[in-house]
């Protein structure tokens, strides 16, 4: 799990640490993960991140996580494509999750971005995942 599918590993950490009500998460650093944490952070799905060493010495991403009321802002946290099955959507297919109120995550030729904002540049590429 953890090499083949890092982003997917990213956010489990989210998730575990989420319902262990931790206030932060650390994962290793890259920059597919730190442009979907972007987009969470602009979102408001996360407080934001910083750059970090890891325990075992590489550079690592420490989230600040959210909470609304000591619930996790983020109820739902889906990978959609996968290493073993990669998901590609056109800028008119991309995915609606929960009738626009959550968003999905896709990487466009344009940058990691927001479904909205996707159709909005009018270009489709690889869904990453969703939130909700």
């Amino acid at each position: 799990m953890h090499m083949n599918d890092p982003l997917g590993d990213m956010l489990t950490r989210i998730r575990n640490a989420q319902l262990r009500r931790k206030s932060t998460v650390v994962t290793p650093a890259s920059k597919l993960r730190a442009w979907v944490l972007d987009v969470l952070a602009d979102e408001g799905y996360i407080r934001g991140y910083e750059a970090t060493t890891g325990e075992d010495g590489h550079p690592a991403l420490k989230i600040s996580l959210k909470y609304f009321e000591g619930t996790p802002v983020i109820r739902e946290l889906k990978r959609v494509s996968t290493p073993g099955r990669r998901v590609y959507a056109g800028a008119t297919e991309l995915p609606q999750v929960r009738q626009g109120l959550g968003v999905s995550i896709v990487s466009t030729p344009k940058g990691v971005m927001t479904d909205a904002n996707a159709r909005q540049a009018n270009v489709g590429g690889e869904v990453l995942c969703t939130v909700f």
